[in-house]
């Protein structure tokens, strides 16, 4: 992993979206996964994946008609266990950012305790970052929290890309990271460590799916 005193445009950090089946990661399951390269304060997508993923139990009408995926799209798809090691090439030795980090930390968790690993990576959470800089910049209204995706990066004046699809959303929330980090810059040199720290700056819920709640996404990934 890089120095936390690293500066992040020196960085090379993986940006992770996961499409999933539900909001719990003991009982629900990744269907999709993304993941995106920011590498010198730019994003890469040269090397961007995009996997579909065979769940043991496919998702229901309510999580289809957010994300799309329909039986018939996973059918043909390999399971996790067979996927697991390109996402793993995707993440190693790099900071994972990553939009309502929650989800795909408690997804990713999940996945790596069934072959005996853990995640060692720190996260970088854009939903607290943009909280971070609306605190510094003392906007009105008083932000107290996170918004969607979309909506945040529309305030950010950046493209959305494909919303409620891995690789839609993990490009979205490269292009925001990359904004978020430099408006940062305004209030002093940030790091790697120091955008991990602001993404634990503030408390979070009990549990993934009630911050998505809060945040008004109703849908099954961040």
């Amino acid at each position: 992993m890089p120095d936390p005193n690293t500066p992040w445009r020196e960085a090379v950090f993986s940006v992770l979206d996961f499409e999933t089946t539900g909001l719990d990661p003991s009982a629900n399951e990744i269907i999709s996964f993304a993941t995106v390269t920011v590498a010198e304060g730019r994003v890469n997508v040269g090397d961007a994946r995009y996997e579909l993923v065979r769940p043991r139990h496919m998702p229901d009408a309510e999580s289809i008609r957010i994300h799309g995926l329909r039986e018939a799209d996973l059918a043909g798809a390999a399971p996790l266990a067979e996927r697991l090691d390109t996402l793993l090439e995707a993440l190693a030795g790099r900071p994972i950012v990553a939009h309502v980090a929650a989800v795909e930390r408690g997804f990713l968790s999940a996945a790596l305790r069934e072959s005996g690993l853990e995640i060692v990576n720190p996260f970088v959470d854009t939903a607290l970052l943009d909280l971070e800089l609306r605190r510094l910049r003392r906007q009105p209204p008083a932000q107290t929290e996170p918004i969607g995706l979309s909506a945040m990066a529309s305030e950010l004046g950046l493209p959305v890309h494909r919303p409620h699809h891995a690789d839609g959303d993990a490009l979205t929330t490269a292009q925001s990271f990359i904004a978020l980090a430099t408006h940062l810059e305004e209030f002093g040199a940030q790091t790697v460590g120091s955008l991990a720290r602001h993404s634990r700056s503030e408390p979070r819920p009990g549990s993934p799916g009630g911050l998505l709640r809060r945040i008004g996404l109703g849908r099954s990934s961040a």
